[in-house]
């Protein structure tokens, strides 16, 4: 574990400054190489999400072509997230990352060719989001497990939430830069953009310094050493808790953001611009969440906060439910960023600290196969309002979540020792 280069802490400082507090875990270089990449790898995804969309939507015309694409995205965390865990687990995990950023670098760049030279077909397109999916199923396991090696324990939730507010910063300005670079560099020059990204990422996994893996597993059985990960998850209460609460967001709360478009022009009666704010309203209070979580270390690591974020995020989308304004539906969007956020970053963070180390990069992706089960989450939310209209489908969430949480969370969870 590296030693930080901060002076030792006395009586005096036992209450920081709220900036100090919040940016803690940056004094420690690993950590701060692993963030600046995140927000390079961050923003190189969001930009392509928004490129893709685009691109699919003007070669084909069909909405239900931008779902297969979507969907393709998530289906690797099923098919091949749980086989990276062990890789996770066997290999070196600076070099793991490293090589999954430099062909995403290669991909992205090669697919910006094909397009550029006026190859693209539309096959095309699918391949390549296959193969960037099976690529982050790949890294993202690594990258999570990676955190806990790279600041210390007392650090951990603060690293956590601060890498989660990474990823939401660019959540908010990625999607309209993504947008604002399809209009000056065209399509194709966004994918040599991500590229570029790419690039950054690498160097910086490259300089990347973590200390060796406690119990690394021999070159036995792939299988064998997966079913030991997932008869651990099986047989521990709590890390078993974890990851079945850790499923109620992505798969009851997260598809709201599906039917948006639907809320947006049915409920709200507004058009492209109004959805857009509409999108980015989640991010700013997810943010804020984040920073706010990682200011203070009461609201660190605590399973009293997963429960309140639960209920309150149940809450705030059965709040969007009755709202029929512009105004009063950004507000409670802003909610609803923040209160999952919370809730993730806290569950993650119980996660992390009772995973064996040895295990670590099994366990995460175990605990990442949610990302898979996204598209479930979304055929239920579009059912539902395909039937019932947009305010019944998050109402119906909302309550779902509030519902599950307490009957899955409440036996199990309980603060690490």
């Amino acid at each position: 574990m590296e030693v930080s280069d901060q002076p030792a802490v006395g009586p005096s400082a036992a209450r920081p400054r709220l900036s100090l507090r919040t940016f803690s875990s940056l004094r420690h270089r690993n950590f701060r190489l692993l963030w600046f990449g995140l927000l390079f790898s961050s923003a190189g995804q969001w930009i392509q999400q928004v490129t893709l969309g685009w691109l699919v939507y003007e070669l084909t015309g069909s909405a239900a072509l931008l779902g297969v694409v979507n969907g393709l995205r998530a289906v690797p965390f099923l098919l091949t997230g749980p086989l990276a865990g062990v890789l996770a687990d066997r290999v070196d995990r600076r070099r793991l990352m490293f090589w999954t950023q430099v062909f995403l670098l290669v991909w992205s760049f090669l697919f910006g060719l094909d397009i550029a030279l006026g190859y693209l077909q539309i096959w095309h397109v699918f391949l390549f989001t296959l193969l960037t999916g099976v690529a982050w199923s790949f890294n993202q396991p690594v990258r999570q497990s990676v955190i806990p090696e790279v600041v210390p324990r007392q650090d951990l939730a603060n690293a956590i939430a601060l890498n989660s507010a990474g990823f939401n910063i660019t959540r908010v300005v990625g999607p309209g830069l993504g947008g604002l670079l399809i209009a000056l560099v065209g399509v194709a020059g966004n994918f040599f953009v991500q590229s570029a990204a790419y690039v950054g990422v690498s160097v910086m996994a490259y300089q990347l310094r973590l200390p060796p893996i406690k119990g690394r597993l021999r070159q036995s059985s792939i299988f064998r050493d997966l079913k030991e990960g997932i008869g651990l998850v099986l047989s521990h209460i709590q890390l078993r808790n974890q990851m079945l609460m850790g499923l109620i967001p992505t798969v009851l709360a997260l598809p709201y953001i599906s039917i948006m478009p639907v809320y947006a022009s049915d409920v709200l009666g507004v058009g492209p611009e109004g959805l857009g704010l509409l999108m980015s309203a989640p991010g700013v209070g997810a943010v804020a969440g984040t920073l706010l979580i990682a200011s203070s270390p009461r609201l660190q690591s605590r399973p009293a906060i997963l429960y309140i974020a639960a209920i309150c995020l149940g809450l705030s989308l059965i709040a969007l439910a009755v709202m029929r304004s512009m105004g009063p539906a950004l507000l409670v969007l802003v909610l609803v960023g923040g209160f999952q956020i919370a809730y993730m970053s806290t569950n993650n963070t119980l996660l992390q600290l009772i995973c064996p180390d040895h295990m670590r990069g099994r366990v995460m992706s175990l605990y990442m196969l949610n990302q898979g089960l996204m598209p479930l989450g979304s055929l239920l939310a579009g059912t539902a309002a395909q039937f019932w209209g947009a305010p019944v489908a998050f109402a119906l969430m909302g309550l779902s979540v509030i519902l599950v949480s307490v009957a899955v969370g409440l036996p199990g969870i309980r603060r690490p020792a």
